[in-house]
């Protein structure tokens, strides 16, 4: 995992709580500050948080463990064991934190289950086990501080749990092959009269080998919308995150593919809006940034989308046009092996002044490339406004 700058992304507003900045330019050099060592194998997932005024990472790997990592200290500070197969998604839990004030990290595997550790007392406190094959991603709801868990697996199904009660709430079932990627709609303004599931019009959206992109009814498992364009496996899902408005992402699907394609879907209609290409090797991941651009051919703001690949780049696109990507970020042709997921986390703490040359350098930027460590650089801005973390991830 490395955090580091971005060379010359010129002139980009960035849109962050609301709230509209521009920068001016991002400078043109990088400066490596940290390595995480210890896995070995592949890293295959990530997350970020902030717990009693500490940041956090935790990873999961093909060497079957979940481990949890001071960043401020670079310091691996615990290690889990106990999935019997190759750990595919880690994910932080806002549930217990909100309500129990516990740093607890949640995990799926090729082992069928999904489990629950407690970082402070160094235990596993809870495993889900339902689904018949191996679970490939894992995503909590927005609404309802994270009570709810989305699970895509092997076995063709997506289930939805209760964190509060460790109960499968629905099975959804419809795709022919492998789910592969999950995703819960954003808090909506929807009451909540009749007492379901997050307030009405919730939706889940999924991906899967079958090449399609499907829509969910979160509460009656209806499956409402099927999007068909990709051709082969499609590995990312995102919904457009509410806080961004109107501006091109609000009412949208960012999918990418095993066919080297990002593609953006009308949730609406159903239709596909735009077909971004460019990378030469499968997309792993897709991520809506909190930057904004001005496109001159409609005079008006649109958001910047971004995805990684196995090509070894990341790529900023504006979501409103497809002609040319805005900005790409190659990794080590010798030392990186591809770009699996990523995604933006705001910074809650500086890096110490002997790393940072100027005061004006607030923001890193946080990747994983290639297999078994995470690297740490530094991103400086000319001018900047939020603190923000940028996870690439393979």
């Amino acid at each position: 995992i490395k955090l580091g700058w971005i060379q010359e992304f010129d002139k980009l507003v960035v849109k962050y709580a609301a709230t509209v900045f521009i920068l001016d330019t991002f400078r043109s050099s990088s400066k490596l500050l940290k390595t995480f060592r210890g896995h070995t194998n592949w890293v295959n997932s990530i997350d970020c948080t902030t717990f009693n005024d500490c940041q956090f990472l935790c990873s999961g790997s093909d060497d079957q463990t979940v481990r949890v990592w001071d960043i401020e200290n670079s310091k691996q500070i615990q290690s889990f064991n106990e999935h019997s197969g190759h750990v595919y998604c880690v994910k932080f839990s806002s549930y217990y934190n909100h309500y129990n004030r516990r740093n607890v990290i949640c995990s799926s595997s090729t082992d069928k289950t999904i489990r629950f550790w407690d970082i402070q007392k160094n235990q596993q406190f809870q495993i889900y086990k339902g689904h018949t094959d191996a679970i490939c991603h894992i995503e909590f709801s927005l609404f309802n501080s994270g009570r709810y868990l989305c699970s895509g697996s092997h076995d063709k199904t997506i289930c939805l749990w209760d964190v509060e009660t460790s109960k499968t709430l629905h099975v959804f079932n419809g795709h022919k092959y492998d789910v592969l990627c999950v995703a819960i709609s954003p808090l909506q303004s929807n009451s909540n009269k009749n007492n379901n599931i997050g307030g009405n019009g919730y939706t889940i959206c999924s991906g899967s080998c079958d090449t399609t992109i499907c829509i969910w009814d979160i509460e009656t498992t209806k499956q409402l919308t099927v999007f068909n364009g990709h051709k082969s496996n499609v590995w990312s899902v995102k919904y457009g995150p509410s806080e961004l408005g109107n501006i091109g992402s609000l009412n949208a699907i960012l999918s990418g593919s095993h066919d080297k394609s990002v593609r953006l879907w009308d949730i609406r209609s159903g239709q596909q809006i735009q077909m971004f290409n460019g990378h030469t090797n499968t997309v792993y991941a897709v991520e809506y940034s909190p930057f904004i651009v001005n496109n001159i051919e409609i005079s008006d703001n649109s958001n910047v989308i971004c995805s990684g690949s196995f090509d070894n780049t990341i790529r900023f696109w504006d979501i409103r046009s497809n002609k040319n990507e805005l900005y790409v970020i190659k990794g080590n042709i010798r030392e990186d092996f591809g770009v699996r997921c990523f995604k933006f986390i705001q910074v809650k703490k500086k890096i110490k002044e002997s790393d940072i040359t100027n005061r004006d350098c607030d923001s890193m930027v946080l990747f994983a490339f290639g297999d078994k460590y995470m690297q740490l650089l530094f991103q400086r801005y000319l001018f900047i406004i939020e603190q923000l973390f940028l996870i690439f991830l393979h």
